[in-house]
């Protein structure tokens, strides 16, 4: 199940922001429309309107921080997915599992997501702020990262690709 965590080396391999949208889209549908069906999330489409209502910013400003939102996951994937391969060794090897650092992470992320109205990651986030079936786990985190770059590709990619090039330092 952890092969799924590697999605982030396949965006490198050739790809443009255009690209990692149709394969985001795809896999956001397949996950969404079968093992996170009960989630309610299937097909949807995040409309900025309701948090300019709502907050009573512009549409520039909230498109701007959906965009630092986007940026924030992306980032924060590599720390989630560090925290499951711990999760996921602790359970290979039957001790304790601490979920605290993986549910801190998801409780930080979801704020912002609250804060932004961003439905489909509200309720992703809260997933893996209280599930404890890591398998379910892997297949929330990959769908909190096709749903972040569904939002703003642009960004998820210059954000993955500029990772790449620190890590690469």
């Amino acid at each position: 199940m952890l092969q799924k965590l590697d999605f982030f080396d396949y965006i490198l391999q050739n790809q443009d922001a255009k690209a990692l949208l149709a394969d985001a889209t795809q896999i956001c549908d397949t996950l969404t429309a079968t093992v996170l069906l009960d989630l309610d999330i299937h097909q949807y489409c995040y409309n900025p309107k309701e948090a300019v209502d709502e907050l009573g910013l512009d549409e520039e400003l909230v498109n701007q921080l959906v965009a630092d939102y986007v940026a924030q996951v992306i980032r924060s994937v590599m720390q989630f997915e560090e925290y499951l391969k711990t999760l996921f060794s602790s359970q290979i090897n039957s001790v304790n599992m601490d979920y605290t650092p993986f549910r801190e992470l998801a409780h930080k992320n979801l704020g912002v997501a609250r804060n932004l109205r961003i439905k489909d990651a509200e309720k992703l986030l809260y997933e893996l702020m209280k599930k404890d079936d890591l398998e379910y786990l892997v297949v929330c985190l990959e769908a909190l990262k096709v749903c972040a770059i569904k939002l703003n590709p642009q960004c998820a990619y210059n954000t993955i690709k500029l990772i790449h090039i620190k890590n690469s330092l």
